[in-house]
């Protein structure tokens, strides 16, 4: 089935430091108020624990395949965010989009954070992944993937952009900036989620998710800071439209993305 209208629930909340098990829980709480209501649900990056680099101790297993699928039968809704997992001897900052018939697509965070020495306690993804449900083609991204463009450009002639984020307060106006600028190069909506609240380093969240449309226009009232479940919806027809009007994206540069 396709469905040329959208509606996708953005889940900005505080994440419980390095605490599965309760935030597991807090989540199963918000899943559960949005069955029925919605066809695509955001949850922040890291969602289960916070941006730790302990996943020896705190890594997800496949159970959390098994936990995002219930919900996602049971509300017929598709979730994505990431987790720390673990895949065999090693770790990865786990994007995943599990679909309401079960099956998920996957992708490991290409551009980990050496500022924060993520790089030196998780394993970086090497390809981009494009999710398809309903008809629309999503791409995943994790939170520092924001900054580098060339990784994001629209080759694959995608419909959303997906950033699921620990984006502290300090940098929230490149997160503003840069979320808009990867909607209005790739003619394509762009969709940040973003934490509220303090982390167990003392790093401060501010939220300010949001949702752009192909011209960059927010879709939430700015700036949002609250910890709220905020539904917008996309439309196809408007992604066709303005490609149709203003072929920006067949003046792209040609380029081969090393791994």
């Amino acid at each position: 089935m396709e469905k040329s209208t959208l509606k996708v629930s953005l889940i900005q909340t505080e994440l419980l430091w390095e605490s599965p098990k309760e935030n597991l829980d807090r989540f199963s709480i918000k899943l559960e108020q949005l069955y029925g209501l919605t066809d695509l649900v955001i949850l922040p990056e890291m969602f289960t624990t916070g941006f730790s680099m302990k996943p020896e101790e705190l890594a997800s297993d496949a159970s959390i395949l098994d936990y995002l699928k219930k919900h996602a039968v049971k509300g017929n809704i598709a979730i994505y965010g990431s987790v720390m997992f673990k895949e065999n001897d090693s770790f990865v900052n786990r994007g995943i989009f599990m679909r309401p018939d079960g099956s998920c697509a996957i992708y490991d965070k290409r551009h980990t954070f050496t500022l924060a020495g993520e790089h030196e306690v998780y394993d970086s993804g090497k390809n981009p992944v494009i999710a398809e449900y309903l008809g629309w083609k999503f791409n995943l991204q994790i939170c520092y993937d924001l900054r580098f463009p060339v990784f994001a450009r629209n080759t694959q002639d995608y419909d959303v952009i997906i950033f699921v984020a620990n984006w502290p307060v300090p940098r929230v106006n490149a997160w503003d900036a840069l979320l808009k600028a990867r909607a209005i190069e790739n003619m394509s909506y762009s969709i940040g989620v973003n934490r509220v609240g303090k982390d167990g380093t003392g790093m401060d969240y501010s939220g300010h998710s949001q949702v752009y449309d192909v011209l960059g226009n927010e879709l939430i009232i700015h700036p949002w800071e609250t910890e709220e479940v905020k539904t917008v919806e996309i439309h196809k027809s408007e992604i066709e439209t303005y490609r149709s009007k203003l072929k920006f994206l067949e003046d792209r540069d040609d380029f081969i993305l090393k791994h």
